[in-house]
């Protein structure tokens, strides 16, 4: 196996405090891990603005959990998602536009990212969140 093994990188997470704590769920669900690289200096920042943001997504549960880097890459944010298929993805992230206040909420976190990424990940059978 080590010869397919191109690079490893590790983290230590913690989670934020404001955040649901990730619990089993019925599915079929996908799910959408967003990560977020921060410039140096901005990590309290960042969770004031979601402690306040989270409120705008939790009316179709799909807030699974919010985690920062404490070892490896730091600054690090990743912010797991449920859905229950794409088109729900899309429908509920409009929705939280219409809302009033989350403009304003993305609009004060949008320069405290230096990069982000998205991934869609579909739960294994064993996995506790369907």
């Amino acid at each position: 196996r080590s010869r397919m093994l191109l690079s490893r990188r590790n983290q230590l997470l913690l989670e934020f405090s404001f955040w649901n704590e990730p619990l089993p769920r019925q599915g079929p669900n996908i799910y959408e891990l967003r990560t977020y690289k921060l410039k140096p200096g901005t990590m309290i920042e960042w969770g004031n603005n979601w402690a306040r943001a989270i409120k705008y997504r939790q009316e179709n549960q799909e807030a699974v959990g919010g985690f920062f880097s404490q070892i490896g890459e730091l600054y690090v944010v990743h912010h797991l998602w449920a859905y229950r298929d794409l088109q729900s993805r899309e429908e509920t992230r409009n929705a939280a536009w219409r809302k009033t206040g989350w403009d304003e909420n993305v609009y004060y976190t949008v320069p405290l990212v230096r990069t982000m990424e998205s991934r869609i990940m579909i739960p294994m059978k064993i996995s506790p969140l369907q």
